[in-house]
Formats: C-alpha cells, sequence, structure tokens
C-alpha cells in the first residue's frame, strides 16, 4: 500500500458490508509505479501533475466557492486578551493553526513572530489569534467527537487504547478513547496535539487496522 495515498482517513465512515464489496484494483501500487504503467499504455495521465486542490469546484479559488454559498459576515481579530489587532472577511476563509492570509504584522509593541489563527468564536463572530508556531493557546490535550462509526459496528471497548489521526497524513497520535452513548466519545492524547479543528474528523487504528471516526466537535484546552 502507498502510504502516501492511503485514504482511510476519508473512508473512515464506510461500513464493514460496503467495504467487503469495494475494489480497490491499483491499491497495493505505489504511485511512481501507476504512472509507469499508465505511460506503457500510452495514457495521457501519466505525467499529469498531482491534484491538491478540491475536486468538485475546478479551477476556481476556494474562497470565490464559499462566497457562492455562504454570507461574508466581516469581524475582529483579537489576542488572548482581547486586544483588537484587525479584521477578518468571514471566519469561514480561515482555518485553525492557519498562518498565512490573516494580514496583521508588524504592529507596534509586537515582535515580528508570526501570527496564528487559535480559534474561532462564532457567538462573537472573532478569530482569535496568537504569536509563535507553539502558542499553548494552539495546543489542545484532548477534543471531543460525534457521530463516531465503527467499521464492524461497534468499538473494541468502552474505553480503550489505539492511535488517532485529526488530520489527512497525519503521523498516529498514541491516545485513549473513551466511548459516550449517542454517538459520542472523548479522545484523550498522550501529547498535546497542536490545531485541533472542530469539524474536521478524528480517525481511530490499532497499526494498519482503521476502527473508525467522527467529527471533531470541541477542542478541550486547559
Amino acid at each position: 500500500m502507498d502510504k502516501n495515498k492511503d485514504q482511510s482517513y476519508f473512508l473512515h465512515a464506510v461500513p464493514e458490508q460496503q467495504l467487503a464489496k469495494t475494489f480497490f484494483p491499483i491499491g497495493e501500487l505505489e504511485k511512481p509505479r501507476v504512472r509507469e504503467i499508465a505511460e506503457q499504455h500510452d495514457l495521457v495521465t501519466h505525467n499529469k501533475k498531482d491534484s491538491t486542490g478540491i475536486c468538485f469546484i475546478g479551477e476556481r479559488r476556494f474562497r470565490d466557492f464559499l462566497k457562492q454559498y455562504i454570507p461574508a459576515q466581516p469581524g475582529d481579530i483579537v489576542t488572548p486578551d482581547n486586544e483588537v489587532i484587525g479584521k477578518h472577511q468571514g471566519l469561514m476563509y480561515h482555518t485553525i493553526g492557519q498562518r498565512q492570509g490573516l494580514g496583521i504584522g508588524g504592529m507596534q509593541g509586537k515582535d515580528e513572530s508570526p501570527w496564528y489563527v487559535a480559534d474561532k468564536y462564532l457567538d462573537t463572530n472573532q478569530l482569535l489569534a496568537v504569536q509563535g508556531k507553539n502558542h499553548p493557546a494552539l495546543f489542545a490535550p484532548s477534543l471531543l467527537a460525534e457521530g463516531v462509526s465503527w467499521i464492524n459496528g461497534s468499538p473494541p471497548a468502552k474505553q480503550f487504547r489505539c492511535t488517532a489521526k485529526i488530520r489527512y497524513r497525519q503521523s498516529d497520535q498514541r491516545c485513549e478513547v473513551v466511548v459516550k452513548d449517542n454517538g459520542h466519545c472523548h479522545v484523550i492524547f498522550d501529547e498535546p496535539q497542536r490545531a485541533v479543528a472542530p469539524g474536521q474528523s478524528v480517525v481511530f487504528y490499532i497499526d494498519e487496522v482503521c476502527l473508525g471516526g467522527g467529527v471533531i466537535t470541541e477542542a478541550i484546552k486547559v
């Protein structure tokens, strides 16, 4: 299996009954070998550049795509001390951990460290920004998730240890999972995780076996 192209993070919600009938004809081949085979058969895609964007929006900028469906609501960019340091054009344009595109920097009385998005306050339409890649506000030791599904129909236990990913291609992170009622769970990591983003998936593994996953609802920060 090509670990650089592993899609289990995105397939975690597919139940076992459907996976049993699913074929991955080139799943055991790495991308360079697939390109070689394509070239041998004169396929024009053999040297096509890998796509990194969102396939269903085409060549449009992601921001332009969002504008079509979500009305922009500008608001304040604030520090942990509630100091207003700038304006954002809409919370949906930003993600937790983002550095580029904030439009702040070189401020009087502030050092030159880059600014990062640490949180989004939906109730006040504010964007929380902090300085430094390793600012404590960027880290969370645990998270809550909902809509949790298990590939084989049930979790290994009500409380168990495994590894998890909170984003695609992240290295495995050791954690403990506490299964709650109604498809909820609490995930406690051995090491605090940077840029835990509500709305993204948390996916569970034991070795190379994907157990399932759910949608992050809250990053619990201490």
